[in-house]
């Protein structure tokens, strides 16, 4: 592959990243058409997973995608859903080569794919960019894979890493950049996740402001009993965002009731230690569609994520205070007896937002 494959590819990449936390519960794609020296169509995949990113380019070259050749980010459908295989749409539309970052292992797709494009005398090549494409990917490939979303474990700490005062205040911690940077971060998942006493002590919203956004995410609490205030900021809004509220069987019919006519979506699963499963949880929402999970909280529910080894980022967020031992802590208790069994993750990048710190760091756990 040349330079140009190369810098053709990252261009579908970055178009493709457009629809995260959009398109779910279908992948993020990026397509780029190329003739000779000159871009000819680009698409990418919109709003609830159609059109994909190949119709959209498609429709945008025309006559011209006679002989092109395409960059797709993941390996195009060859199966016929809400709309016809894009694998025989690039076939139909003359394209001679198409370039392809990665595999889809949606067993409907699988290979299925390029094996219609090369039948049809369409050059193929497979594996361009790979790396990012699968980081890009992580969360449609866990949900195919793994049968649940991605898990972004997010949160913002003072240095000796608290996330409240003993009093439990917490608000601010990390200054005007770093939480402009948590709705952007919201804002590319599908859902935002916080535990029943995250969601009873802070009244939040978990909607993405300050950036402009035109599309929510939706709203996911876990909450054994289904004792959240009725009177707060979810409550009041979930039957204009979406508000799933996870729950175990022993949740009263009543409540159940009272959250279903306010608009909540109820999900029962069972208990694991007196507490919500969350392995059973984001079984649930993957059965629901959602690829990717942006979870804010608290340390009990971060706890047993990371205890269940089901945490693939973290953004840890660095405040220059010091609260002290009397603080909140930001992971609950784990039980770890030794230090060669606590959960390890990669560091991936560092960015600093005004007087805060942002790292973000990858599990080591192979999808």
């Amino acid at each position: 592959m040349s330079a140009c494959d190369i810098d053709h590819m990252r261009h579908a990449l970055a178009l493709g990243r457009r629809g995260l936390g959009r398109v779910w519960p279908n992948p993020a794609v990026g397509c780029v058409l190329v003739k000779g020296a000159r871009v000819i169509g680009r698409g990418w995949t919109q709003d609830g997973g159609r059109p994909h990113a190949e119709a959209m380019a498609l429709a945008q070259a025309g006559a011209q995608a006679r002989g092109a050749t395409a960059y797709v980010t993941l390996e195009p459908c060859s199966h016929t859903g809400k709309t016809g295989p894009c694998s025989e749409a690039l076939i139909a539309a003359g394209i001679s080569r198409v370039v392809c970052a990665l595999g889809d292992p949606d067993p409907r797709v699988n290979g299925k794919g390029f094996a219609k494009l090369r039948a049809a005398g369409v050059e193929v090549g497979v594996g361009l960019c790979e790396k990012e494409a699968t980081s890009d990917q992580i969360g449609f490939l866990s949900r195919i894979l793994r049968g649940r979303p991605m898990v972004t474990l997010k949160f913002a700490s003072t240095l000796d890493g608290k996330i409240a005062t003993a009093s439990g205040e917490s608000q601010w911690i990390t200054g005007p950049l770093a939480r402009r940077r948590v709705h952007a971060d919201r804002a590319a998942h599908d859902g935002v996740m916080v535990g029943g006493g995250t969601a009873r002590h802070d009244d939040p919203s978990l909607t993405v402001r300050e950036i402009g956004h035109d599309r929510q995410p939706v709203r996911v609490v876990l909450s054994r009993m289904l004792d959240l205030p009725l009177s707060g900021a979810l409550a009041r809004t979930a039957r204009d965002v979406p508000l799933w509220l996870i729950h175990g069987p022993q949740a009263s019919p009543e409540l159940r009731r009272v959250w279903g006519d306010l608009g909540a979506q109820l999900i029962e699963v069972p208990l694991s230690r007196g507490a919500v499963s969350a392995s059973a949880a984001l079984t649930a929402l993957g059965e629901r569609g959602l690829t990717r999970v942006y979870c804010e909280g608290g340390g009990g529910l971060a706890a047993s994520l990371l205890a269940g080894d089901l945490v693939d980022e973290v953004h840890a967020y660095a405040a220059g205070a010091m609260i002290g031992a009397e603080g909140v802590s930001v992971v609950g208790a784990l039980g770890l007896q030794h230090l060669a069994r606590a959960p390890r993750f990669a560091l991936q990048r560092i960015d600093r937002l005004g007087s805060d710190v942002l790292s973000i760091w990858r599990s080591t756990t192979p999808l």
